[in-house]
C-alpha cells in the first residue's frame, strides 16, 4: 500500500446556515414576537442572549447597541469588550422591531382565545422582547422548541438553532465577499 493511500483524506464539512429564501419561509411559518427575533438574529448576527437582553434605549434609527445579555435568569455584561458595543443595523430590521409596539398575539387556552399586546410598556429600559403573557424575559430554550424547531422541521430544515442563525450571518457577509476584518468587527469578535 502506497503511502498516499494510507493518509485520510479530510473531507470539507460546510456548517449548516440558513439561505435567504429559507428565512423568509421559515419566519412566514413563526409567529410574532419569535419571528422578529429570529429576523433580527440572522440579519444582525446577534447572539440570543444580546437579543433576549435588548431593551428600547438600545433600539435606534440605524443601529442597535449591546451592553447586556441575559441567559436563563442571569444578566451579565456582553461576552467581550468587543461585544459591548453599537452596531449598523439594516432599516427594515429596526421597523420590523418597532412594528411590534402596536402588535396584538392570540393565545390559545382551552377554548378560549386570550388577546395580549407583544409589548407591555416600551419605556427607555423596557425589554424589545417580553414574554407574551407577563412582559418578563423570554427564555431561549422555550422559543426555540416551541417555535423555531417545529417551523425548521416542516421546511426539512430540523438543524436550525440559535447558533444557526447567528452563523447564517457570518455566512452571507463571507458570500458577498465582506472584508475579514470588517466580518469580525459586524459579528463582534475580539
Amino acid at each position: 500500500m502506497s503511502r498516499a493511500a494510507r493518509i485520510p483524506c479530510k473531507i470539507a464539512y460546510v456548517k449548516p446556515f440558513i439561505r435567504p429564501e429559507q428565512l423568509d419561509v421559515l419566519i412566514e411559518l413563526i409567529q410574532e414576537p419569535y419571528a422578529t427575533m429570529v429576523y433580527a438574529a440572522v440579519l444582525t448576527g446577534l447572539r440570543v442572549s444580546e437579543l433576549i437582553a435588548l431593551q428600547w434605549s438600545d433600539v435606534h434609527p440605524q443601529s442597535l447597541t449591546i451592553d447586556e445579555r441575559y441567559c436563563r435568569g442571569d444578566w451579565a455584561a456582553p461576552k467581550s469588550d468587543a461585544a459591548n458595543t453599537t452596531i449598523p443595523v439594516d432599516r427594515k430590521v429596526i421597523e420590523r422591531i418597532q412594528n411590534l409596539r402596536t402588535m396584538i398575539v392570540e393565545v390559545k387556552a382551552g377554548r378560549a382565545t386570550r388577546r395580549y399586546r407583544l409589548v407591555k410598556s416600551d419605556g427607555p429600559d423596557d425589554l424589545v422582547f417580553q414574554s407574551v403573557q407577563n412582559g418578563k424575559p423570554m427564555r431561549d430554550n422555550n422559543i426555540l422548541t416551541r417555535h423555531i424547531k417545529p417551523a425548521a422541521r416542516k421546511l426539512e430544515i430540523g438543524w436550525v438553532n440559535w447558533l444557526v442563525l447567528r452563523r447564517s450571518y457570518a455566512t452571507w457577509l463571507r458570500l458577498v465577499r465582506t472584508d475579514p476584518r470588517d466580518r469580525q468587527s459586524l459579528m463582534r469578535h475580539s
